[in-house]
């Protein structure tokens, strides 16, 4: 076991803070282990691993005439200047956008197909979620809907996906306050709107691309610019069959500094993986704890091509077989969920292990159209564990490709939780970079095992050692109690680094202030 004032008893570490360049400066924001950034990749022996949302159950069902198994592409924002639609919610709702439509099964007593549609629903707390009767849109004589976007508004133009955002710009005209973008007339349009509910076609944002995805674009208060990640491709140097011809999805990216005038679509840069995989959607948005990352959470379209043995024992091959006769794709494809990063809007850490992967099988999933999750998260109560810190939710459709209306279900993990630094059962040693920092205390998100614990030592330039006493616990803002308690305050604004000494343990954050 570890006790407090372990100085005496820790390993060697004949390291100096000889910095190579300038430090790193995080002043008082968070930081968040979702990539290498901090890390003296060479001094480090945890690792970063990714972590899985835990399914919690469905939300809202998409059950109306104007609804049906294709409900997806969801995304969603709280909005703090909107009441509701009842007016009863003064501090705000969250607010969510989605496709309504029905989609090919090929069976024989499929439901009709009929033209997509963009819906809303809206819920004060990310657990009850309602489609508020809007009366904007008709469908087939039904007046209460709560359609926001359909073909007769956009002069009977097939749409395919519809992404909005709040504008928080301070240029933003109020009658352009919220935005919204979509595949029309084939091209990347914007749609503006004075209340989040009433959208006019505005102008075209892209013409080079795809498009037939939930493209993203949002205000990054921190860069000072738009910027767009939307549905692109690229061909395969391999070779390698696909059901284009050898051209594989991915994500495009762009950026404006008026939402007029566009750049031109680049492919976004993975660092330090070669692999190449297909990737359909991106939800990419800035972390609210850390919003100088930004996070996305692209579904990753797998291929087979050739139907095999596997497709036989999979359950629901009735539906399946259904689809490949319709589409062979939609009977050999299956999709899943996996978690990247970038800090410069560009360059993208990806985790290969899946975020999401498909439930277990119960003949509606295992296809074309799993984990697709929402863009957005809510701050939701942790319902399992009474006075635990709260929780992140996130939202994933069901039922693609079936019969069967779609249903949102929640997930939950940790604030911060989508990656961690990680040790096992073995104790190991990890330091930053040199950076510098602004606060009198440090924060930490951060679990251990009961056998598990955390050190954590400040090292100044001179090389002098300011170690914790053994931390242990489970919770998401930890004040790190330091031998000398006043060593963060005289550090901050100076260079140093931090080692960790853990077992059994995971960091997901840390932050002075």
């Amino acid at each position: 076991m570890r006790f407090c004032k372990p100085l005496a008893v820790l390993p060697a570490l004949l390291v100096t803070i000889a910095v190579h360049g300038e430090p790193l400066v995080i002043g008082s924001r968070r930081e968040c282990f979702f990539d290498d950034y901090l890390l003296d990749k060479a001094a480090t022996q945890a690792t970063l691993i990714v972590h899985h949302p835990v399914l919690r159950g469905p939300v809202l069902k998409h059950d109306a005439p104007w609804e049906g198994s294709g409900c997806n592409y969801h995304n969603f924002f709280f909005d703090d200047a909107w009441p509701g639609c009842d007016g009863m919610h003064p501090n705000g709702v969250y607010r969510m956008y989605y496709l309504g439509w029905q989609c090919p099964s090929g069976l024989p007593d499929a439901p009709p197909g009929h033209a997509i549609v963009a819906c809303y629903a809206e819920s004060p707390d990310g657990l009850t979620w309602t489609k508020p009767n809007l009366g904007i849109c008709t469908y087939q004589g039904i007046k209460d809907t709560n359609i926001v976007v359909d073909n007769p508004l956009l002069g009977h133009e097939f749409i395919d996906n519809f992404m909005v955002f709040r504008d928080d710009n301070p240029a933003c005209p109020k009658e352009q306050r919220y935005k919204g973008i979509s595949l029309y007339h084939h091209a990347l349009w914007a749609f503006y709107s004075p209340d989040g509910l009433r959208f006019t076609l505005g102008n075209m944002v892209a013409s080079k691309g795809i498009f037939d995805s939930l493209n993203v674009v949002f205000w990054d208060a921190v860069a000072g610019k738009y910027r767009g990640y939307v549905r692109g491709n690229h061909f395969d140097p391999k070779g390698r069959p696909t059901a284009y011809g050898g051209a594989i999805r991915d994500i495009n990216y762009i950026e404006s500094d008026d939402f007029l005038h566009w750049t031109e679509p680049e492919l976004i840069n993975f660092i330090d993986d070669p692999e190449d995989i297909a990737l359909y959607t991106n939800c990419v948005t800035p972390y609210d704890r850390a919003p100088h990352l930004l996070i996305g959470f692209p579904t990753r379209y797998v291929e087979r091509v050739v139907w095999n043995g596997t497709f036989d024992e999979l359950v629901g091959v009735e539906m399946r077989r259904a689809r490949y006769k319709l589409e062979p794709r939609y009977g050999t494809t299956v999709t899943d969920c996996i978690f990247m990063v970038s800090r410069n809007g560009r360059d993208f850490t990806r985790y290969m292990e899946a975020l999401l992967r498909p439930e277990p099988e119960n003949g509606l999933n295992w296809l074309y159209g799993d984990c697709y999750p929402s863009r957005g998260f809510a701050v939701t109560p942790n319902d399992r564990v009474p006075g635990a810190p709260d929780e992140l939710s996130m939202y994933l459709p069901t039922n693609h490709f079936t019969n069967f209306p779609a249903e949102l279900n929640r997930y939950t993990l940790r604030m911060d939780g989508f990656a961690s630094l990680h040790a096992g059962a073995k104790e190991v040693t990890s330091l930053t970079k040199p950076f510098v920092y602004n606060g009198k205390d440090m924060f930490m998100n951060f679990e251990t095992s009961a056998f598990g614990y955390m050190i954590i030592t400040l090292i100044d330039e001179a090389g002098n050692r300011f170690p914790s006493c053994e931390t242990i616990g489970n919770t998401t803002d930890r004040k790190v109690i330091f031998d000398d308690a006043e060593a963060v305050a005289k550090l901050s604004g100076k260079p140093v680094r931090l080692e960790f000494i853990m077992r059994d343990a995971d960091l997901y954050s840390m932050q002075f202030r």
